[in-house]
């Protein structure tokens, strides 16, 4: 007998299956959710072919094991195991991990279930990225860094289309990186919504316990070495981390949580842009901090970014070369001061579609022109004195000052930029200065709003200066008569 479960589940591959051959097809109707959607287009535009049969082999059976044994995630396989294992052979499904590049490390669950994923390489060693089959949970995961679940015709290749599957990506609690994933896939006919949230908790249960084992790694690591660092006798200094953590610091507070070992060698630059003397250690480092080493000034960072014209910057005085990408990371990083993530980043800029990989390597150009100095990691975030023309818009509309707000703003944000966190603020921005103008009775506020290109022919703002205006002003001619060509074209 077929459950009221199975039944709707077989009418939505139906639906998913005549939505995958419309959209293949290149009818321009309904298009898929858009995680789906945008996962498709990352397949299609790395060549997969739709009919291809099954996912490529990475690792072969002796090889996996040495694979698996330096793996960061075999150590937290038992708790995956007691959370998922039991409950995938209850629904006759699997649980499959995988390593940050998609290809599958472990695959664990009910015998007959596992001879049926294998005919279709959905087995140890296959390789599961979205480059090499498509569309699925484990390779999708891996490219918007965050949980998904795709169901039968959502897979891009049809092989796949009988089968359900959710992952979601293990974090390394140290560095933010994607470890790899945890999946639950199995037939559709014993697909249960409550999986996706299982899988979710049970990645979240695997980085707890990598913080606790990174959190017991941290302790030997100081009361092994805290005598290098007494041994600097008052120098300052700190011990970190092989990923730059700071463990100890004397004196305490010296340094922030992190220092940045990218590219580093014997010296660092670190946050406030004073250079210190980095010694290794059998674990970790030791880092010398001299004392006569000032800290310098905070930089101060000028962006104008309103209008038609280009987006400048100025550092401490000196022009910094801007494309449109990074003043979109710029303005994201303004609006949000206390930082954010690649993948953060990523789905501001470019929304779901977003690569984090993309905007690191965006970040990292940004970052050599800026100098380390001033754009910091994990989070990214500026440490500098920003001076944006859109903030001072802001500052001038929290203190109620119309004119002002109107004065300074002189046009769109980044007017051709399309990156999400530039709309919404480019919006919030013009309409917040547009009340507060239509709100005063300040003629100077509204004519300096009214020069912009967004209200050539905004009769509101228009018929306002001609109320406000002196029929003496020669300004009240001219708005008469751009309120008249706006009303004509209206």
């Amino acid at each position: 007998m077929v459950t009221a479960a199975e039944a709707d589940s077989a009418d939505l591959a139906r639906t998913l299956r005549r939505l995958h051959e419309r959209v293949l097809s290149g009818d321009p109707g309904r298009a898929p959710r858009s995680v789906i959607s945008e996962s498709w287009r990352r397949s299609l535009a790395a060549r997969v072919d739709p009919d291809r049969h099954e996912a490529p082999l990475v690792y072969g059976r002796s090889e996996l094991v040495e694979v698996r044994r330096a793996h960061p995630l075999a150590a937290v396989l038992p708790v995956l195991r007691e959370t998922l294992v039991s409950v995938a052979d209850d629904a006759q499904h699997l649980m499959l991990v995988t390593d940050a590049e998609g290809s599958v490390l472990w695959c664990e669950g009910a015998s007959a279930v596992r001879s049926s994923a294998e005919r279709v390489q959905l087995a140890e060693g296959a390789g599961w990225s979205e480059e090499a089959i498509g569309t699925n949970a484990m390779g999708t995961a891996l490219a918007v860094g965050r949980s998904v679940t795709v169901h039968s015709a959502e897979h891009l290749v049809r092989t796949y289309h009988g089968w359900t599957c959710a992952a979601s990506p293990v974090r390394d609690p140290d560095t933010g990186t994607v470890l790899g994933v945890v999946d639950v896939s199995g037939p559709l006919a014993t697909a249960h919504p409550t999986i996706a949230a299982l899988v979710s908790a049970a990645a979240r249960l695997a980085e707890g316990q990598l913080q606790v084992r990174a959190a017991a790694r941290d302790e030997q690591l100081r009361s092994r070495n805290m005598r290098h660092l007494l041994g600097l006798r008052g120098e300052p200094g700190a011990l970190l981390s092989p990923t730059g953590r700071v463990l100890a610091a004397d004196p305490h507070g010296v340094l922030g949580a992190r220092v940045d070992l990218e590219g580093a060698t014997d010296r660092v630059l670190l946050d406030d842009g004073r250079e210190a003397l980095l010694e290794p250690l059998a674990e970790g480092y030791l880092l010398r901090m001299p004392k006569s080493c000032a800290a310098p000034r905070t930089p101060v960072l000028s962006l104008s970014f309103l209008g038609g014209s280009s987006p400048t910057a100025v550092l401490n005085g000196r022009d910094v070369p801007l494309t449109l990408r990074h003043a979109e990371l710029l303005t994201a990083l303004v609006l949000r001061p206390s930082g954010l993530t690649a993948e953060q980043l990523a789905l501001q800029l470019y929304g779901e579609r977003g690569n984090p990989t993309t905007v690191r390597a965006e970040l990292h150009r940004l970052r050599a022109q800026l100098g380390a100095g001033v754009l910091h990691t994990r989070p990214y975030r500026l440490q500098a004195d920003v001076q944006a023309d859109f903030l001072t818009v802001r500052r001038a509309l929290r203190r109620g000052e119309a004119r002002a707000a109107a004065t300074a703003y002189r046009g769109a944000l980044l007017p051709r930029s399309e990156a999400p966190v530039v709309r919404a603020e480019r919006e919030d921005l013009v309409g917040a200065v547009r009340r507060a103008v239509l709100a005063r009775a300040d003629a100077e506020a509204v004519w300096a709003f009214a020069q912009t290109d967004q209200c050539a022919d905004d009769v509101e703002v228009l018929d306002r200066l001609v109320e406000l205006v002196p029929r003496a002003d020669p300004r009240h001619g001219i708005a008469t008569a751009r309120l008249l060509r706006a009303l004509e074209d209206d």
